[in-house]
This record gives C-alpha cells, sequence and structure tokens, in this order.
C-alpha cells in the first residue's frame, strides 16, 4: 500500500535505473532473448496452467466461479544473504507461536503477566474450550505455518500476517517452479536456485513424526488429508498435495470412528489413520463437538484426538494465532515466550475496540488500511487512498457498530518486482509467504515461497480472489 509521498523500493532497479546484483543473471539472460519468444511462452504457460486445471472459486457472486490463476513469468529474486535473516525471523516467530498457543490452552501465564488482556480471549470465537488442557502428540500446533511478509526497503522485511490455520498456496508455489523449469531450463543451469520440489516429501515426512506415540512403532504412520470436497476453493490443492506426499485423499464421509481409532473406508474395510492433515475448519471437524449440523467431519474425531488416537494437522484452536487482533500483540508474545526481541517487525496496528484508537482510525480512514478481525482473502477490508466517499462513510458506520470486529493499518510503502507485460517489463506490488513444517524433529522453513503480486497497475490487493496473480520465488544459493 503506497504511502503518499514516498518511493516503492523496486527489487530489480536501483534508484538510477541500474540493475541490483540478485537480479543481474536474469537481467541478462532476459536482454538477449528474442521479445516474440518471450510473448509466446507467456501464452504457452496460461495454456499449461488451464491444461493440468490450476484454478481456484471464486465466492461472493450470485454463484461460485472457477478462474484460473494468473501466472506471470517473471521470478522475484531473493539473495542468499537475504534469505539467512528472514529465517532467522520466521524461525523465531514459529516457535513463539506453538509457544502461545501452548500457554493460552494451558496456564495463560501471558495473561497473568499482564503482556495480553483477558478481552483478547474473551468472546474471541477462535478461542476454543475444547482446547484447554489438551497437548497435541508431540506439543505441536502448528504443523504448517504460512507468514506473510511485505517489503518495504532493501533490509526491511515485515510480517503482515500469521496464518497458523489452515494456510494454503503451497501447490501453486511447486506448479510455479515446475512451469519455469519447463519453459526456461537453461536459466537453472545458469542461475543457482535452490530447489523446492522436496516439499510434498519434507511435508509428508514431518506429519509422519507428529503422529500419536503409542503408534509410531507400529510401521510407517497412514496419512490422510481431509478435504471439504470438491467445490472448496482450494480442492485442487488438497488433491495435489495428497497425490504428491502418497496420502489419502478423504472427505468426511469417507472416516468414521472405529474401536477408538479414525479409520477411513477401504475396498477391504476401514483402515485406522494416525494423522490427518485436515482441511476442513474447526467448526465443521466434529458435528458432536463443534456445528451439530456438519456433513464435512467425522462424529466423534474429537473424542480420538483427546484421547491420543489421532494426530490433526493443524491442531483445533489455532486459529487464535490467526486473528489479527493477537497479531498486534505478536511483538510482546515473541518476547515474552523467547527471551529475544523480535527479528521480525509487525506492522504497526490499531485495535479499533479500544476507545482512543478507533478515534483515530475514524478521524483518518481515508489514509488507512482497515481489516476484519477474522477476515481473509481480501474480503470485508478498507483501502483507504482508494476508496470513495461513500466507502469510506459505509465502512465508518460498520466500525461504530462493531469496533472489536476490525484493526486499522498504515498504508506501507510496499516493494515492486517485474512483471511481463505486452510493453516488456512492469513494476507491480507483491507479497511473499514462505512456507514452515514444525514437527517434534525441529522446524523447516522451504526455501521462497509463494509471491503473490498485484497484476494490475496501481492495485495494493495481491490476492488472487480480487484480480492478483502468482509468480516464481527463486532464492539464491550461496
Amino acid at each position: 500500500m503506497t504511502a503518499a509521498g514516498r518511493t516503492n523500493y523496486d527489487e530489480m532497479l536501483n534508484e538510477d535505473g541500474s540493475v541490483r546484483p540478485a537480479y543481474a543473471d536474469f537481467r541478462n539472460w532476459y536482454d538477449s532473448q528474442d521479445k516474440a519468444w518471450l510473448k509466446r511462452q507467456d501464452a504457452e504457460a496460461e495454456r499449461f496452467f488451464r491444461r493440468i486445471g490450476i484454478t481456484f472459486n471464486v465466492y461472493g457472486n450470485e454463484a461460485a466461479e472457477e478462474r484460473l490463476i494468473p501466472f506471470d513469468m517473471i521470478p522475484r529474486i531473493i539473495t542468499a544473504r537475504e534469505w539467512r535473516k528472514l529465517t532467522r525471523g520466521i524461525e523465531q516467530r514459529v516457535r513463539a507461536l506453538n509457544a502461545f498457543l501452548q500457554d493460552l490452552y494451558h496456564r495463560q501465564e501471558i495473561i497473568r503477566s499482564g503482556r495480553l488482556p483477558i478481552s483478547a480471549l474473551r468472546d474471541n470465537e477462535a478461542f476454543l474450550s475444547q482446547m484447554i488442557g489438551m497437548t497435541p502428540p508431540g506439543g505441536v500446533y502448528t504443523h504448517i505455518v504460512g507468514i506473510d511478509l511485505v517489503r518495504t526497503g532493501p533490509e526491511e522485511f515485515m510480517v503482515l500476517e500469521d496464518n497458523a490455520r489452515t494456510p494454503s498456496g503451497v501447490s501453486y508455489m511447486l506448479e510455479n517452479r515446475e512451469t519455469m523449469m519447463a519453459m526456461f531450463p537453461e536459466l537453472f543451469t545458469r542461475i543457482p536456485v535452490r530447489p523446492v520440489s522436496d516439499y510434498p516429501r519434507r511435508l509428508a515426512r514431518s506429519l509422519r513424526a507428529c503422529a500419536p506415540p503409542a503408534f509410531k512403532g507400529s510401521g510407517r504412520p497412514t496419512v490422510a488429508v481431509l478435504t471439504p470436497g470438491i467445490y472448496n476453493s482450494a480442492y485442487f490443492e488438497h488433491a495435489f498435495l495428497a497425490d504428491q506426499m502418497g496420502a489419502e485423499l478423504v472427505e468426511g464421509s469417507d472416516l468414521r470412528v472405529v474401536d477408538g481409532r479414525v479409520a477411513m473406508r477401504t475396498t477391504t474395510g476401514f483402515k485406522a489413520i494416525d494423522v490427518i492433515y485436515r482441511r476442513v475448519d474447526d467448526d465443521y471437524l466434529d458435528p458432536l463437538s463443534f456445528q451439530p449440523d456438519s456433513v464435512l467431519g467425522v462424529a466423534g474425531i474429537m473424542d480420538v484426538y483427546r484421547s491420543g488416537g489421532v494426530t490433526i494437522a493443524n491442531a483445533p484452536g489455532t486459529g487464535i494465532a490467526d486473528d489479527k487482533a493477537i497479531y498486534s500483540y505478536m511483538p510482546e508474545i515473541v518476547e515474552f515466550y523467547t527471551g529475544e526481541k523480535p527479528i521480525l517487525s509487525n506492522v504497526p496496528t490499531w485495535r479499533c475496540s479500544e476507545p482512543d484508537a478507533l478515534a483515530y482510525v475514524l478521524d483518518n480512514l481515508s489514509e488507512l488500511v482497515v481489516k476484519e478481525v477474522h477476515g481473509s482473502g481480501g474480503y470485508g477490508m478498507l483501502i483507504g487512498p482508494t476508496s470513495s466517499k461513500k466507502e469510506l462513510a459505509d465502512f465508518e458506520a460498520k466500525l461504530r457498530a462493531r469496533p472489536d470486529n476490525y484493526i486499522a493499518q498504515p498504508t506501507l510503502s510496499l516493494s515492486t518486482v517485474p512483471i511481463f507485460t505486452k510493453e516488456g517489463l512492469a513494476p507491480r506490488h507483491v507479497d511473499l509467504r514462505p512456507f514452515v513444517l514444525v514437527s517434534p524433529e525441529g522446524i523447516d522453513i522451504t526455501p521462497g515461497g509463494l509471491t503473490r503480486v498485484a497484476l494490475k497497475k496501481g492495485s495494493l490487493v495481491v490476492n488472487s480472489s480480487q484480480g492478483g496473480g502468482t509468480k516464481d520465488s527463486w532464492v539464491l544459493d550461496e
């Protein structure tokens, strides 16, 4: 989000127009290519994505609409030195998130200390009373985490959001890389780019390491991906990851509790599952514990979970760490649980539930970005500098009616990276979602992640549901 009067940091070009070292080899290659051939390759990438079905569903219109994920073939490039700093900050933050969740569902020391007010939990729908006193197998709550980062300068990366519930997008990261390697194989012989293709193998290994201790010695743990079904917006990813991991793809109707275990239907009867990588929201996971009319989950799965009969990844109740009001306390949370100052900064945040903060936000609404506390996907938010007077007035009414449902942040001068257009390379705003795997064996961060890009000139919203696209993220090797 561009602050008035400030220039954006261009990740490829210096202020004098010269190419930064990270992009030097790529730019030399690009400048030597026939532009007509590049345009043909760009069209071929779109055909490739359409052929293998890399789509997502858009809701909120009169009918759900399936769209192609826009892909830009110019990579986003990060140096090895930059990545080292990022990984230190990401690991620190993920360790703090897991410790925070363990504490919230047990002694709540951070609340006793006064660092986090009890109001942050009271009436918070993401906090699950069913998880109080429950410790997941291996003590891991957030098995898969997506940390959304934005860049505002040469050494300035900030955390925009923590995705600790069911982060999506990793399949697009993998398909973006496969597409680039198929279209431009010579690039990967000229430029040392760290691989990402082994993510499914690492994910499977990390999930198996989280199997309940009672069943670890009985052979290779059985892993299944629980999907809401083909109409879910991320179904492509669910099926893709199950296939790549060699795991079972199941829906709630395929599962039942048998002899104290969660088991899936097979042609030879029911087979017990050790680890469930669930892509079903908490509310629909178990009709006996949550929404009684849910047909997406498994009746009794929470009883099996509490008894240590299955691992659910991510653990129920991790949504409290996705909460944007909790996000505003992350600097204190990191320091409380690690004893260290945060390596990665938060975006400054006003909690509209606080009267003074609300007054400031209302007075400066046209200059701020306002988000729903539980919102995602770019929905339910206001970007003040690009909003009409009517939109500002409508949002002001929403804020006054439910101030505790919103937080506000300043407009940031986000970095830009080049995209491919008919006229040549053009800068666009981006964010980055690195993917993190957590198990009792440690924290594993995939080099790079998913770069989301605002393809429209001047646009600040990178979400694919709002017209954004994706591109391959390169972390250079040493």
